[in-house]
């Protein structure tokens, strides 16, 4: 969760929050906090919604090769059906 900040350890922990409590204020303090909790919220959802349109965008990457092929084999087995039929009903010669 804490990734980003690194090896913080307790003193340094204190040591921001007194520095915090003497800027923003006692009274503030928890609305600050509670807004800075909602912001990481949001940013978590928003990187969430990115990576699940990233892993749909990759999934349906692939989907279409498959496809082309198919579409492929189709066509080479219409054109070898076409072959067949027009020998059968060329005249002969």
């Amino acid at each position: 969760m804490f990734a980003f900040i690194g090896n913080i350890g307790p003193w340094e922990l204190i040591l921001i929050l007194a520095i915090a409590l003497i800027v923003v204020g006692p009274g503030k303090l928890p609305e600050v906090a509670k807004s800075m909790g909602k912001a990481m919220n949001e940013f978590k959802k928003g990187t969430n919604e990115v990576k699940r349109d990233l892993e749909n965008v990759m999934r349906y990457d692939d989907e279409p090769s498959k496809k082309v092929a198919e579409v492929k084999k189709d066509v080479a087995d219409d054109a070898e059906k076409t072959e067949t039929i027009a020998e059968e009903k060329a005249p002969e010669k």
